[in-house]
C-alpha cells in the first residue's frame, strides 16, 4: 500500500494539482458555463452498491437518428468531473464532429479526495461502474459501439489503461495524458483485442515521473509494451511539433508507431521540459505545452481507430472456416454455430468484461450455446493452424 499512498500524497501536495487555487477552479467553471451548459446533463446510477455520478455533453448536432462515437474523459486525482470537463475540453470539437463526451466522477478516498481506484487502495469497482454506465448510456442514446474511447488526466490516464486491459471488448482506443500504469496492472493486463494507444507526457513531470518511480511504469517502457502488443513497427516516424509558443518553456516531439495488427497504431507525444499538465489547456499549470491541443490530437487519433475490424465476423474471418452464428442479434437464449467441416475446435464464451463464462471443445460441425442473461457477449473459436476468431453476439 505504501507506493499508492505516496503517490496520493504527492498529488495532494503538488503545486500543479487541480485544486491548487480556488481562483483557478472558479475561472475554469465560469469558462465552461458560458457556451455549453444547455447541452450538459448531470446524472447518477447505482453501481456496486454505490451511487455514482457523471456528466454528459450532448452536442447540438446529435438528433437521435445516427449512431455517434462516445468518449469517456476521466479527471485526475483530487479533481472532479466539473474541472476535467473544462480543463481537458472536448466540447467544441464534439460540436463539429458530433460525438458524446462523458465525464464520470470518482469516489472520495480516505484522504477526502476524488480518485479512481487504479492503485488497489479502496474498495470501489470503477471498471464495473464504467461498464454499467456505458450500458445505461446505450439505452438513452444511439452510441456507436465500435467507437467508444477513453482518455484522462493523470489518475484518469491510469484509469484509461485499466479499462484497456479489463474492458477491451468495449473500448476501441485510449489516450493517456500524464498517466501511466502500475507494474502489477501491466503484468496482469488482460486485453484481448488490438488496442490503439496514445500517450502524452512531459519529461519533467514531477507527479508521475517520466522515468518511473516506485511501482509506476516508466513512460518509454509503457509505450514499448503497447507497440509490441499491437505488433506495430518498432521504428517510429518522428516529427518535431512546431514551436509556435516560445513562452511555454517546453517543446514537443511526436512519435508514431504504425502498421499494427488490424491497423492499430501507438502514438506518443514527448513534451520536452513539460510538467504534469494537459497541452493546450485554458490555464497554464506547471509548464503546460501550448504548441498543440491534446484534446484535438486525441480526437484525431480516436476517429482513425473505430473498431470496425477488431472483432471480426466469423463468416468473413477466414475463408477456410466457413462458419455462421445465428440468430445474431437474438431474442432467444439459444445461439447456433454451424461449420462446413468437423475438425477439432475450442470455443470460449465471454461476457463484455472479458470474463470466461463457458468453454467447449470437440469435432462436431454444429453447436448450440445457451446464453441466459441479456447483453453483449463474445464467442472465440480456435482451430489448429488457423488462429483464433472472435464473434460479437448480442442478446436482447
Amino acid at each position: 500500500m505504501r507506493e499508492p499512498l505516496t503517490f496520493a500524497m504527492k498529488l495532494k501536495n503538488a503545486n500543479n494539482g487541480m485544486r491548487k487555487s480556488k481562483i483557478i477552479t472558479t475561472l475554469l467553471l465560469l469558462w465552461g458555463s458560458f457556451s455549453w451548459a444547455q447541452n450538459t446533463i448531470t446524472g447518477s446510477i447505482m453501481s456496486g452498491g454505490l451511487q455514482r455520478e457523471y456528466k454528459i455533453y450532448v452536442p447540438a448536432l446529435y438528433d437521435g437518428t445516427l449512431e455517434v462515437p462516445l468518449i469517456f474523459n476521466f479527471h485526475g486525482y483530487s479533481s472532479n468531473f466539473n474541472e476535467q470537463e473544462v480543463y481537458g475540453d472536448f466540447r467544441p470539437i464534439a460540436d463539429t464532429a458530433n460525438f458524446i463526451v462523458v465525464h464520470p466522477n470518482g469516489t472520495t478516498d480516505s484522504q477526502g479526495n476524488n480518485s479512481w481506484n487504479t492503485f488497489d487502495i479502496g474498495t470501489a469497482n470503477d471498471v464495473q461502474f464504467i461498464a454499467d454506465l456505458l450500458d445505461t448510456l446505450k439505452l438513452l442514446y444511439l452510441v456507436d459501439t465500435n467507437a467508444v474511447f477513453c482518455t484522462g488526466m493523470s489518475n484518469g490516464g491510469f484509469m484509461s489503461y485499466d479499462l484497456a486491459c479489463q474492458m477491451s471488448q468495449k473500448i476501441a482506443a485510449i489516450a493517456s495524458v500524464t498517466g501511466s500504469m502500475i507494474d502489477t496492472h501491466l503484468n496482469n493486463c488482460n486485453v484481448v483485442n488490438t488496442m490503439p494507444v496514445m500517450q502524452i507526457h512531459g519529461t519533467l513531470d514531477g507527479t508521475v515521473p517520466y522515468n518511473g518511480i516506485l511501482n509506476f511504469t516508466p513512460i518509454e517502457d509503457l509505450v514499448e509494451y503497447w507497440l509490441q502488443y499491437n505488433n506495430c513497427e518498432p521504428v517510429p516516424i518522428v516529427t518535431q511539433v512546431p514551436n509556435t509558443n516560445i513562452l511555454d518553456n517546453c517543446t514537443a516531439e511526436h512519435y508514431v508507431y504504425p502498421n499494427g495488427n488490424d491497423g492499430a497504431e501507438v502514438e506518443f507525444y514527448k513534451i520536452i521540459g513539460g510538467g504534469h499538465s494537459w497541452p493546450g489547456a485554458p490555464v497554464n499549470l506547471n509548464t503546460t505545452n501550448m504548441d498543440f491541443s491534446a484534446s484535438a490530437e486525441i480526437w484525431r487519433f480516436f476517429r482513425k481507430h473505430k473498431r470496425n475490424n477488431q472483432v471480426t465476423n466469423l463468416q468473413t474471418a477466414n475463408s477456410q472456416n466457413n462458419g455462421i452464428v445465428y440468430p445474431n442479434p437474438s431474442t432467444s437464449e439459444k445461439i447456433q454455430l454451424r461449420f462446413k467441416n468437423n475438425q477439432f475446435r475450442e470455443l470460449t464464451l465471454s461476457n463484455a468484461l472479458g470474463q470466461t463464462l463457458k468453454q467447449f471443445s470437440g469435432t462436431q460441425n454444429e453447436w448450440e450455446i445457451t446464453i441466459a442473461p441479456k447483453g453483449l457477449f463474445f464467442i472465440t473459436i480456435k482451430e489448429p493452424n488457423q488462429g483464433a476468431f472472435t464473434q460479437k453476439v448480442i442478446r436482447y
